[in-house]
């Protein structure tokens, strides 16, 4: 799209040699790829239109979110018969690509409520936790999120600090959670419900991971309440953040996953479908800073001739057309070999993340320079796409946190093939 917001020629539509395959990498089957055309159809018609507003106003669209539950995409992983739409990897992929393309703040949000929750949710919960909440997760009457993170707690997870103890029929949350998504779905209102990991085991009783476990934490249960909604973030502006505080709150023990001390394999699974789907999020804002930088290339003009004449221009346009579509193959090659059941893929889900997101900022800071002046303004979109790339370096896991997850996977490996 151009600064107008109409469509620009994308690559793909010119014969792209990746396109041209007997099999199609990024649309594998009939499914994936009306699922590409409905999900950019809707970024273009209706996503498009309130983005800009409501970044500037930090503001959740709750009513378009919803607009997600229709279209079948709020449970994209989830069985039909909880609700969902039963489609895999790839499909979370293009979901998450066409939306970041447009709106990455609105899509952050919708990651956590599709990726976070109902996916997790849905692989580590029993039939009777799936039949009551999946549904109204699935069809948007419930917004959902998950919490990990903590104030001195992020990368190393393990550290968190909130603890849940069983008393009788019920456990007792105590501790806070900071940086959710979709903590907060207005100023002052939480969102309805929570995937908490929390420790069960006192230290040193239990070792490492076996002290985690989750529990589902439902808006209006005693002694939970949000903490403060985070404002003034550099970029992803439209997504809420907020702060999750639990004095004494009273969770039943039915709403405990699984068993005790199962979460840290909940957690580590899970990552992998996140840190896909962040890395199909920098694809789609890679790809829309590249029409934007194409398109002005073009129609802007320097001492008589258009910008993309000019070496330095052409450079920007060459490099970052080559690295998305690097990245776009990795992770489309990842999402076809992921199995959301099973763990245990970590080195190239860490991979993607760790390549794609600090190349989508780059892609957007060439754009930025290529445009001008008019790149730093907020008319041709790409100084907001700039600034919500800049998380993806950052959230669900940090670029070192990869590097050393990478190595550590590597490790084990002498011949690489």
């Amino acid at each position: 799209m151009g600064g107008d917001g109409t469509v620009a020629a994308r690559p793909e539509q010119r014969g792209c040699g990746l396109r041209s395959m007997a099999t199609d990498l990024f649309n594998p089957t009939e499914e994936h790829r009306a699922l590409r055309e409905m999900v950019r159809s809707f970024a273009e018609k209706d996503l498009e239109p309130q983005a800009a507003a409501f970044d500037r106003a930090e503001a959740f669209n709750l009513p378009l979110f919803r607009k997600l539950g229709d279209l079948g995409l709020l449970g994209i992983t989830v069985p039909e018969r909880w609700g969902g739409a039963e489609m895999d990897a790839v499909a979370a992929v293009v979901a998450h690509e066409e939306l970041a393309a447009v709106d990455p703040g609105f899509t952050l949000s919708y990651l956590a409520h599709a990726m976070l929750f109902a996916n997790n949710f849905n692989q580590n919960a029993d039939d009777a936790q799936r039949r009551r909440v999946l549904p109204k997760v699935c069809s948007g009457q419930w917004v959902a999120g998950m919490g990990m993170s903590e104030a001195h707690a992020g990368t190393d997870a393990l550290a968190m600090k909130t603890t849940a103890v069983r008393d009788g029929d019920r456990y007792v949350l105590n501790g806070a959670k900071m940086w959710i998504t979709n903590g907060a779905i207005g100023d002052t209102e939480l969102g309805d419900c929570f995937l908490i990991y929390a420790r069960t085991a006192a230290d040193g009783q239990l070792r490492g991971g076996r002290q985690l476990s989750s529990f589902l934490v439902e808006k209006g249960m005693p002694g939970f309440r949000l903490g403060q909604k985070i404002r003034d973030k550099l970029g992803m502006r439209a997504s809420t953040t907020a702060e999750l505080v639990f004095e004494d709150c009273q969770v039943p023990v039915a709403n405990l996953i699984g068993s005790e001390g199962d979460s840290t394999r909940h957690m580590m699974r899970n990552l992998e479908i996140e840190r896909l789907t962040l890395a199909a999020m920098s694809l789609g804002i890679a790809r829309r800073c590249l029409e934007i930088m194409n398109r002005y290339a073009s129609e802007r003009t320097a001492f008589g001739q258009p910008l993309r004449h000019f070496g330095q221009v052409q450079r920007y346009i060459g490099e970052s057309y080559a690295q998305w579509m690097a990245g776009r193959s990795y992770v489309y090659a990842t999402a076809a070999a992921l199995d959301l059941g099973a763990g245990g893929q970590r080195l190239d889900s860490d991979g993607v993340k760790l390549y794609c997101a600090t190349m989508a900022k780059d892609v957007a800071d060439r754009a930025i320079q290529v445009l001008g002046g008019y790149g730093y303004v907020g008319e041709y979109k790409v100084e907001r796409l700039w600034r919500d790339a800049k998380l993806l370096e950052i959230g669900g896991g940090t670029l070192e946190a990869h590097q050393k997850n990478i190595a550590a996977d590597l490790r084990r490996v002498e011949v690489l093939r």
